[in-house]
C-alpha cells in the first residue's frame, strides 16, 4: 500500500472515464457532469480500441488524464460467458493491462477499477466480506471473466506495491438502469427479464419460462448509485484496499421475475426451465465497510426497476420504423 495518502478528486482535474457510453461509464459521466466536472475525457471503442497497447499508449500521451475511472470491459450474462470464455478473458486481460500501465507511465494521479461480485467463489459464505476473496473454486459459468476481473484487482495491488500508486478496485454487485443491455443473447437477468415481460405483454401471451429454478438469490444495485459510490470514493476517501459496493440485501430471483412482471405490467404465468442453469446459489455482498466510510445506496428495487423499463421503453420509441 502506498505511504502516502491517495489524491482527492476534484472539478478541475482531468477525468479519464474509459467505457463512457455504456450503462456505469454513461452513469459515471451524468454523475460527474452534475458535480461541474468539465474536463471529462472520452473515447469510443471505434476511436480507441483498448485491446492494443500502442493505441492506449498513444491516448494518454496526447490527453494526460489526472484521474482514470476505469469503468471499460467485455460483459455480459450466463449464455454469452458460457459460449465466449476466451473472448472473456483475453480482451479484458488486454485492456486492463494496458490501461494501468499507461496510467502508470503517464502520471495519472489515481485509478478506479471497476470488479464485479461475480468473481468472488462460488461457495463463499455468505454475505460475502472482502477476505472471502480468492477463498475458493470459481463459478464455472463466468470463470474466465472471473479470472480476468481477479488479475485487474492483483493488478491495481502490485502496482501500488511497487509503484507506489494509488489505484482502487471496487466490486460492485449486479447493476442495472438506463443505458441497459436488453439483447436478450447477451444481457443480464434483470434487463433480459424487462425485455421478455413487456414483449409477452405486447403479444399477450399466457405465460413466459425463465432459466433455472427462481431459488438463487441476488442483490440489485441501481447504477447511478454505483456512480455515486464511485465519485464518494474518489471524493471523500483515501481508498486503495478493495472494497464492495451494494445494497446489502437480496431476494430470489423467483422474487424479481414477480417484481419487475409488476413494474412491466405482465399478468400472465411465469415457468421456470429447471434443465437451464441457475449460477451461483447466492451472491450477497457484505456492504459494512462501505456503510463505515458512510455511504448506502439510495434506491429502491422497485423504483429502479421502473426508471429501467422506462428507459426501454424510449428505446423502443426511438428505435427507427422500417415497415
Amino acid at each position: 500500500m502506498p505511504a502516502s495518502l491517495s489524491p482527492r478528486m476534484h472539478p478541475a482535474a482531468r477525468v479519464y472515464v474509459s467505457g463512457h457510453t455504456g450503462l456505469v461509464g454513461a452513469a459515471l459521466m451524468r454523475r460527474l457532469q452534475a458535480a461541474g466536472y468539465h474536463q471529462l475525457i472520452t473515447c469510443n471503442r471505434e476511436q480507441l480500441d483498448l485491446r492494443i497497447q500502442g493505441a492506449v499508449d498513444t491516448f494518454f500521451a496526447a490527453t494526460r488524464p489526472d484521474f482514470v475511472i476505469h469503468a471499460a470491459a467485455k460483459v455480459g450474462g450466463i449464455l454469452a460467458n458460457s459460449t465466449q470464455p476466451a473472448d472473456f478473458i483475453r480482451e479484458n486481460l488486454q485492456i486492463q493491462l494496458n490501461v494501468i500501465e499507461a496510467a502508470r507511465q503517464y502520471g495519472v494521479q489515481r485509478l478506479l477499477f471497476l470488479g464485479s461480485s461475480c468473481i468472488y467463489p462460488r461457495l463463499a459464505p455468505q454475505p460475502m466480506r472482502e477476505a472471502h476473496l480468492m477463498t475458493g473454486p470459481l463459478e464455472p459459468t463466468n470463470a474466465a471473466y472471473a479470472v480476468a476481473k481477479l488479475a485487474g484487482i492483483q493488478l491495481c495491488e502490485a502496482y501500488n506495491a511497487q509503484y507506489g500508486t494509488h489505484y482502487l478496485p471496487v466490486l460492485p454487485t449486479n447493476l442495472y438502469g438506463p443505458g441497459d443491455n436488453f439483447d436478450l443473447a447477451t444481457s443480464h437477468v434483470l434487463p433480459a427479464m424487462i425485455r421478455r415481460f413487456h414483449e409477452a405483454k405486447e403479444r399477450g401471451a399466457a405465460q413466459v419460462t425463465l432459466w433455472g429454478t427462481g431459488s438463487p438469490r441476488r442483490e440489485f444495485l441501481y447504477v447511478d448509485d454505483l456512480a455515486d459510490a464511485v465519485f464518494f470514493l474518489l471524493t471523500e476517501t483515501d481508498a486503495v484496499d478493495f472494497i464492495n459496493i451494494g445494497v446489502g440485501e437480496d431476494l430470489s430471483i423467483a422474487e424479481v421475475a414477480n417484481l419487475v412482471a409488476e413494474v412491466v405490467g405482465y399478468r400472465g404465468e411465469l415457468r421456470w426451465d429447471a434443465s437451464k442453469p441457475d449460477g451461483t446459489q447466492r451472491k450477497l455482498l457484505d456492504v459494512s465497510r462501505m456503510s463505515a466510510l458512510g455511504w448506502r445506496a439510495k434506491t429502491g428495487l422497485r423504483e429502479g426497476v421502473g426508471k429501467a423499463y422506462a428507459d426501454y421503453l424510449s428505446g423502443i420509441e426511438d428505435a427507427p420504423n422500417f415497415l
